[in-house]
């Protein structure tokens, strides 16, 4: 039983649904008359009455097909969302028969949609140990359970665990291209390079067409790539043949309604970005709302951020068509999207078209592709003109820098090196980026500049432990102490701005620059180097440094960054020069002037919505 539409219920024949039940409570409906009565009552449009058969006949009949009986009945209320007697019903097929797999896959999904993740692990785990890919009738079933481990546990950040179930289900079934998606983020995670390998049975085209738009900003400096990825997901995840709910037309309000959306209305980067620009719109002329599907994590930021919203809906339980309508309704103007094609995005709500100017901004440091979207909030350094034909979107164009900041973040005390587990003296280069930003290639360079300064270190962030196994590995390999590789744990906002005090240089990634991490050094008085390319993601920090007037600190091949880090290293007084700049910029440049870029972005927001013709 499936969710497709039913016919109408002109086709239900009361006579024999009663006769029906009154032969399962006499114990002479057999289970194939059973089903098959089931099945007529589901094409009918009588889901709930389909539970009542089945409810009867396991009441009234004990025999070696109850646990097939109890299943159907799980899979009946999971259908009328009756997640807890579903549950029941899939426990009590397991206890007629320990070894039917079926109701136990089932079973983790419910665990799962009732936050029992370890139930659900458990549950799975048990599949996948009892199943056997021999087997024609159980090798889907252990795919699913496999993928579904591979799932779950990469969101609870257990990258090696994840990696290694979605391996073994690859060497099952390597054309799976929803799985080799997340496995091969999970190697770039994990720093296993080559991230494409040819050892893992699979094809590298098909690789490459499956990398997800998110890790190909990491893996290639080619905007052409990029473009391709993106819509390679656009056009195998996102219907687009949804009816548009908003016209070209201006609704001629007194204020232009905004709204932002997003997952990340907590204390992710994103909110630590964009939390001062939402307090700093100008109510006289704008309303401005939050449309969140954010999981509650009670911290200051998320606090700050709600606070900030003239009006603010969870839509997290809604339906994409029943949020995009409820956005709809409010008759918004302008739609911000901070997501892209990132975790948690929502392109089937915006392909619905909500507003009539739809914007992408910060989540996805890249084309969206997304034929919804109108306009990306950029600068010229960061998308330069003759790079637009690899967008989708039309630029919206910030006259000093596309990336706002907040200048109300809060810094704790200050630690010491020792706190930090860093060396008294010598030199710390840092780099406290999620570990997936790293390549062999870039990597190599940092191990050639820790060469060359003897007494350096490379200070990064402790992303998850088969990361730091690795880097360790590939750092002896280049001829490097591992130990001269020092690793950060995470740690609260306040404690992390605090620690890059003990820092002397950010050296950035490449081709996937800092972003959140570039602005918070910046911010916090710590210079940082980067290495520019073609795309979005591979001149953020570049856009950054251009508008703090430090392109001293902008390289465009390894050779000049290499060199550009030494004579860092290797001279002090040049070092605290450039840490005198930054301070000065903190305090007068346009870098961190969030007033005023709010004021360009306004002016942004009023043109588009005047130049649209009012209803």
């Amino acid at each position: 039983m499936g969710d497709n539409e039913h016919v109408s219920d002109s086709s239900f024949n009361e006579t024999n649904f009663v006769q029906n039940i009154k032969s399962a409570w006499r114990g002479d409906l057999s289970v194939m008359n059973l089903v098959g009565a089931a099945e007529k009552l589901e094409s009918a449009g009588q889901s709930e009455l389909v539970v009542v058969l089945y409810q009867t006949w396991v009441t009234c009949n004990n025999t070696q097909s109850n646990h097939l009986v109890y299943f159907n009945l799980g899979v009946a209320l999971s259908a009328l969302d009756k997640t807890d007697a579903a549950k029941d019903a899939y426990l009590k097929a397991i206890e007629s028969s320990p070894s039917f797999a079926l109701p136990r896959f089932n079973l983790g999904n419910i665990y799962e949609k009732l936050g029992q993740v370890d139930a659900a692990i458990a549950t799975w785990s048990w599949v996948v140990d009892n199943t056997s890919t021999a087997k024609p009738d159980e090798r889907s079933l252990r795919l699913m359970a496999l993928n579904n481990l591979g799932r779950v546990l990469e969101i609870q950040r257990d990258f090696a665990r994840a990696y290694e179930y979605l391996s073994e289900s690859l060497r099952i079934e390597p054309n799976q291209p929803d799985v080799i998606h997340h496995w091969i983020f999970l190697r770039a995670r994990q720093c296993i390079w080559p991230v494409y390998t040819p050892d893992a049975g699979i094809e590298m085209d098909l690789m490459r067409q499956s990398t997800s738009a998110l890790a190909m900003i990491a893996l290639s400096d080619d905007p052409a790539t990029q473009l391709k990825a993106a819509a390679h997901f656009v056009q195998t995840k996102v219907d687009c043949n949804v009816p548009a709910l908003s016209v070209l037309r201006s609704y001629g309000h007194s204020k232009i309604r905004v709204a932002y959306l997003s997952s990340d209305f907590c204390c992710h980067p994103v909110s630590m970005l964009t939390v001062e620009l939402f307090e700093l719109h100008d109510r006289q002329h704008f309303q401005i709302y939050g449309f969140c599907w954010t999981k509650e994590d009670n911290s200051a930021l998320r606090k700050r951020v709600v606070e900030s919203m003239d009006h603010y809906y969870k839509i997290g339980d809604l339906s994409d068509e029943a949020a995009a309508k409820l956005i709809r309704e409010h008759e918004i103007d302008i739609v911000v999207d901070l997501h892209g094609q990132t975790l948690g995005a929502r392109p089937n709500l915006l392909a619905y078209r909500p507003a009539p100017i739809q914007i992408t901004y910060l989540g996805l440091p890249a084309t969206t592709g997304f034929p919804f979207i109108d306009y990306m909030i950029v600068d010229r350094f960061l998308v330069p003109e003759q790079s637009l034909s690899y967008y989708s979107e039309k630029p919206i164009y910030m006259p000093d820098i596309y990336q706002v900041s907040d200048r109300k973040r809060l810094i704790g005390p200050i630690p010491t090196r020792k706190a930090c587990g860093l060396p008294h003296k010598g030199f710390v280069f840092c780099s406290l980026n999620n570990n997936y930003k790293f390549t062999p290639e870039m990597f190599t360079v940092w191990m050639n500049i820790l060469r060359r300064v003897p007494d350096g270190v490379l200070w990064l962030l402790s992303d998850n432990v088969m990361a730091e196994s690795n880097l360790r590995r590939q750092a002896e390999a280049r001829g490097i102490d591992p130990g001269r590789l020092i690793f950060a744990p995470r740690v609260v906002p306040d404690a992390y701005y605090a620690r890059y005090h003990a820092a002397n240089l950010f050296l950035d990634s490449y081709p996937f620059n800092a972003g959140t991490t570039a602005n918070d050094a910046l911010w916090m008085g710590l210079p940082v180097l980067t290495c520019t390319g073609r795309t979005f993601a591979s001149r953020m920090a570049g856009a950054l440094l251009t508008s703090a007037g430090l392109s001293e600190l902008v390289t465009c091949d390894f050779s000049a960054y290499e060199e550009k880090a030494v004579e860092i290293a290797n001279s002090p007084q040049k070092c605290q020069l450039l840490r005198k700049k930054l301070r000065k910029v903190r305090k007068d440049g346009v870098l961190f002037d969030t007033e005023r870029f709010t004021t360009n972005l306004e002016a942004h927001f009023t043109r588009l919505v005047g130049d649209l013709p009012r209803i």
